[in-house]
């Protein structure tokens, strides 16, 4: 049995690399579809916001669909990738509290749990790094 002792984040080829791989994969598109999506109908999104009741709805609209398209994209990339992990963890945990909070209706908890599982995602992101197949890794 052979033992695999480099570590996930650095910047190592590693069977742990290629999971941490998929997984900044996954989180990533949630928030690359929900960023394009906000920014190609701001009328729609702020019109929702505004009903939220957040302040500024068109500009907090472009902020929030700037924050998740390219927070997602240095996901994606592995791009300054613990500094994006956590931004992307307080935004996500910031939505959940602001948007889904009727939990009394089954779909807004389910969709709260949804924002802490991910936001679970981001925390072990931001404490792994991106691993070795990423903008981080070929950085140093």
């Amino acid at each position: 049995m052979s033992t695999n002792t480099s570590f996930a984040g650095s910047g190592t080829a590693s069977n742990s690399s290629v999971t941490i791989l998929i997984g900044r994969i996954l989180l990533a598109v949630i928030f690359l579809l929900s960023g394009f999506g906000k920014l190609t109908a701001i009328s729609g999104t702020a019109a929702y916001f505004g009903g939220l009741g957040l302040p500024a709805p068109t500009a907090t609209a472009v902020i929030v669909g700037l924050i998740e398209l390219l927070g997602g994209l240095a996901v994606l990339v592995g791009f300054q990738t613990r500094v994006a992990a956590w931004v992307l963890a307080i935004f996500t945990i910031a939505t959940g509290l602001v948007a889904h909070t009727g939990w009394a209706d089954q779909m807004q908890m389910i969709q709260f749990l949804k924002n802490v599982a991910i936001t679970g995602g981001f925390l072990l992101l931001a404490s792994s790094g991106a691993g070795a197949y990423s903008i981080d890794a070929k950085r140093g």
